[in-house]
């Protein structure tokens, strides 16, 4: 039989933190150590490394692809458009009944 684990906490980092994580990396210790020692997922290091060489910033805003702030901010136009048109059908609604 399996035990339900509590799931673990969710933990935050500083950019300081992370900036010294990838510093030692970049220093020549070792992924394996890396993980070991700060008890992180070997993904959470790789996204940081890449993070660190594309903007230099460990902001998701910071290290989005242009494509991916285009569609957010299409999605957000196409949100405030809908919002728009519902205004418009209630105010013909109410504008027709008089």
């Amino acid at each position: 039989m399996s035990k339900n684990k509590e799931p673990r906490p969710r933990r935050t980092f500083t950019p300081e933190l992370k900036q010294q994580i990838v510093d030692l990396y970049r220093g020549g210790k070792r992924k394996c150590d890396i993980i070991r020692e700060y008890d992180i997922a070997n993904s959470l290091l790789d996204k940081w490394i890449a993070q660190a060489d594309n903007s230099g910033s460990f902001k998701e805003k910071d290290n989005r692809s242009t494509e991916d702030a285009e569609l957010i901010r299409l999605r957000k136009e196409n949100q405030q458009l809908k919002m728009e048109n519902d205004i418009l059908k209630q105010a013909a609604l109410i504008l027709g009944r008089k």
